[in-house]
């Protein structure tokens, strides 16, 4: 096997990937994911500190932090599998430009509190 032949297999495996999220990525499926590495980094790095404090953070962070993100997950499949990719991402994008305008709004009454 040759370098070219391990670049092509390399290649068409991207296109494969990028082929399905085009198809059935919705935009908490990516978060989903995005969040799955990051919950697995800072999980990583606590775990691998001196002391017991940080060991049992990693693991707080690891259970309350994975299992939510993979209920999100499956409910989100779930509703792509029901409805499609295209009504489920139009339902996730009008969700989260409502949680913004409320993370806005909060931010704006607390500044006004001072």
């Amino acid at each position: 096997m040759s370098p070219h032949d391990v670049l092509e297999i390399a290649g068409d495996k991207q296109q494969v990937m990028i082929k399905f999220l085009k198809t059935k990525g919705t935009l908490f499926l990516i978060l989903g994911i995005l969040g799955f590495i990051g919950v697995a980094v800072t999980v990583t790095i606590l775990a691998t500190g001196h002391s017991a404090p940080d060991k049992l953070m990693a693991i707080y962070i690891g259970i309350f932090g994975l299992i939510p993100i993979l209920l999100l997950l499956i409910i989100d499949r779930i509703c792509v599998w029901k409805f499609g990719p295209a009504k489920v991402n139009k339902i996730e994008v009008y969700m989260l430009t409502a949680f913004i305008l409320l993370f806005v709004l909060n931010w704006i009454r607390l500044q006004l509190q001072i």
